[in-house]
């Protein structure tokens, strides 16, 4: 008996050594307690001034099923690209675009554009072509012959497109998948083309940072040059091409359009401007149109009167006349006739109007510049009025012009 009793005891404080270490250690890391109402036990948290990182344990996993990306540009054949342009090496990849479903919602992917830096990469400047439309593109073929042989890292195609409409036939060659997936309905008397000019801007700023220009089109817009000649003309400028004109017959009404005083305080009548909806801004004044709220808190007020309202031609003017005066030429490169415009569109150009001397002409035309009154440019820098910029585009031609066109475009339009 006496045996089993010290067998007993030896067998127990072994087992004691044993547990020991475990009770000590489950002591340490166990937070202390403190008893509810109905006896159950919630650990106590508290505080420490001890700044020690501490570790992420565990990372959330998105939910890979929703991920819908905002932009599905498919990579072009690069084998071709020279590795070096005018002794410049190439750029890195372009920045990933917005990702997530959350980020097609216009605040945010402005609020994520406005992020970007305003200078373009330093390697070599790219032009954006941005295209806003409810139409498929007429001239596509046209604009192929424009981006032929082109190498494909000077250039980037963006395309908005009201989800509205059918689009047949549908976008392809350069311009396949360069439709931005944040594209919604527009329509004219209303902010509804600002806006969409804002996604065309926020994506191309966002999706490469080597753009450095960028340029609006319409789908009724054909080139007047060759690419490198555009090319050139655009990289080669550090001021954007948007006309702004001060004196306009009308203005007082357009900028009452939605109440005479709905404008104040943020747009005295004297700041306001008017000009065409076609521009070339570059990364600095593209970044200024993303990042804005406080002019556009007034232009995005529905208009009381239809007869005057067409924002998309006075925010944008407004908007960078009053950011940064000195920082554009008071013209658009967008050749466009008023003389025989109709309900708000200017003249459009039949197929039996196209030929050599029709586009001829329109190179030879000099743009506007501002006001040009006898004080100087408004609110530009004097110079401009020794100026003579090239018109880069023109607009409107009509459906049947296509084919006068192609037939003109190896020996005239595509020829400087």
């Amino acid at each position: 008996t006496n045996y089993v009793v010290a067998n007993s005891t030896l067998s127990l404080f072994c087992t004691l050594l044993i547990c020991l270490p475990f009770a000590l250690l489950l002591t340490i890391i166990s937070p202390p307690t403190d008893t509810t109402a109905n006896g159950s036990t919630i650990p106590i948290i508290t505080t420490t001034t001890n700044t020690t990182t501490i570790p992420t344990l565990f990372s959330i996993t998105p939910n890979i099923s929703r991920i819908n990306p905002v932009t599905t540009f498919t990579p072009k054949n690069t084998n071709n690209i020279p590795e070096k342009i005018n002794n410049k090496t190439t750029a890195s990849p372009p920045l990933p675009p917005p990702s997530t479903e959350k980020e097609v919602d216009d605040q945010i992917l402005l609020h994520r554009a406005s992020q970007v830096n305003p200078n373009p990469s330093p390697t070599y400047g790219k032009l954006a072509f941005m295209f806003l439309t409810t139409t498929p593109l007429p001239f596509a073929p046209l604009w192929e012959l424009f981006f032929n042989q082109t190498p494909a890292n000077l250039y980037n195609i963006y395309i908005h497109a009201d989800p509205r409409y059918n689009y047949d036939p549908p976008f392809s060659g350069v311009f396949g998948n360069r439709v931005i997936p944040s594209s919604k309905p527009t329509r004219r008397h209303s902010a509804t083309l600002i806006s969409a000019a804002r996604r065309l801007l926020s994506h191309a700023l966002l999706h490469d940072p080597s753009n450095s220009m960028f340029a609006l089109l319409s789908p009724s817009c054909v080139p007047l040059h060759s690419f490198e000649f555009t090319y050139k003309t655009l990289v080669g400028s550090n001021k954007s091409f948007i006309e702004i004109l001060k004196n306009e017959t009308g203005a007082y009404d357009r900028w009452a359009a939605r109440g005479e005083h709905a404008m104040l305080p943020e747009l005295p009548f004297p700041d306001f401007r008017i000009g065409s909806q076609f521009f070339v801004l570059t990364r600095k004044h593209a970044r200024v149109v993303v990042s804005d709220t406080r002019l556009w808190s007034k232009f995005k007020l529905p208009c009381l009167e239809k007869s005057t309202c067409y924002p998309e031609e006075q925010y944008f003017p407004t908007l960078v006349s009053m950011e940064d005066p000195r920082g554009y030429v008071p013209a658009t490169l967008t050749h466009v006739d008023w003389r025989g415009g109709c309900d708000g569109h200017p003249r459009t150009y039949r197929g039996s109007e196209v030929g050599p001397n029709l586009i001829l002409s329109f190179r030879r035309d000099r743009p506007r510049y501002g006001d040009e009154s006898d004080d100087g440019i408004d609110g530009s820098d004097s110079s401009v009025t020794n100026r003579r910029d090239p018109f880069l585009f023109a607009r409107k031609f009509s459906l049947d012009s296509i084919q006068p066109l192609l037939r003109i475009a190896s020996d005239v339009i595509l020829k400087d």
